[in-house]
């Protein structure tokens, strides 16, 4: 059966990071469990949310078969309760870590962090992670410019979509971070704004966006996504061919999408939180860390983001909070 359904939901709420643009030194506001200085665990609100969005989760229709998610630890923490009680019921459900799901850093001249190893991350959640999984995609370390970011996220898709083709998933749950779901939506759906900053796509923390398949399997484009850019991410699991294929154009714009064009029914729907939508973000510009001044430190890594407190108003706050 190939897959029909996408769940998508963004971590909870987190405690916070500075950067110094011009060097790439990272200070964290309180000490990771990882011990990485950008990668944060939820507050305690955040513990709230992800317990509440576990709890819908599991309620699911169809009910989610495999879940991916990047591996930064606020990221595994939200899918932490949702998985705990699932895998009661299905034994073979684990958490599979994928890189291509991963924070968006801006250009940089420096290395931007990486997420944990898994030797670290293994008695921080317990019997969760997936040993065997291999990422299909690593971003490059040197920090994406906005459309490396769509590229780069409509490979991973493109994979993965394959991947549960081939081994007959007909519904998965990723969890990721506020500009990797937005561009998720824009690959998935294949409309990209002419405008970066057009507030399309939500993500809101602990938000439930929510995708269907609008193809038939033979239909789709996975395997044959085409990206330009000058090694942008590499793809482990991708053939020599796609490999080849990388540096021309894209086939997912235009209302196309990967895997054969998913529609949007949720849009990173909050009903099941308490405080309801909290922490949206929007782009605004394309977050280069390049040309910046030695000393100047932002919040978060997020120079141009928008924070978006709820569907009604917007926030002069900057950063991927």
């Amino acid at each position: 059966m190939p897959l029909e359904v996408i769940y998508v939901a963004r971590h909870g709420f987190r405690s916070n990071w500075l950067v110094d643009h011009a060097t790439g030194t990272y200070t964290a506001t309180l000490r990771s469990p990882t011990g990485g200085a950008a990668d944060p665990a939820l507050t305690s609100h955040g513990v709230d949310q992800a317990r509440e969005l576990g709890e819908r989760l599991l309620k699911a229709e169809p009910p989610i078969e495999r879940v991916y998610s990047s591996l930064y630890y606020r990221c595994l923490q939200t899918v932490e309760p949702f998985v705990r009680k699932a895998i009661v019921t299905d034994k073979r459900l684990s958490i599979r870590g994928e890189t291509g799901l991963g924070e968006w850093y801006g250009a940089a001249n420096f290395e931007h962090p990486v997420p944990a190893s898994h030797e670290i991350l293994r008695p921080l959640f317990p019997g969760l992670l997936d040993e065997e999984y291999r990422p299909l995609v690593t971003p490059t370390r040197m920090g994406e410019g906005v459309d490396e970011l769509h590229d780069r996220v409509a490979r991973t898709m493109d994979e993965l979509i394959a991947q549960c083709d081939r081994e007959g998933v007909r519904a998965v749950l990723l969890c990721s971070h506020a500009a990797t779901i937005i561009a998720l939506g824009r690959v998935l759906t294949g409309d990209m704004p002419e405008s970066i900053d057009t507030e399309d796509f939500r993500a809101f923390t602990c938000g439930l966006s929510v995708y269907r398949r609008r193809a038939s399997p033979a239909g789709t484009v996975s395997g044959t996504v085409k990206c330009d850019g000058d090694g942008i991410a590499t793809s482990s699991g991708a053939s020599a061919a796609h490999a080849a294929d990388r540096h021309k154009d894209l086939a997912w714009r235009g209302g196309r999408g990967v895997g054969g064009g998913w529609m949007c029914e949720l849009n990173s729907d909050c009903s099941h939180l308490s405080l309801g939508e909290e922490r949206g973000w929007r782009f605004s510009g394309d977050e280069s860390f390049l040309g910046t001044a030695s000393g100047q430190s932002m919040l978060d890594a997020g120079q141009l983001g928008v924070v978006v407190e709820g569907r009604g108003g917007g926030s002069t706050n900057r950063g991927k909070l």
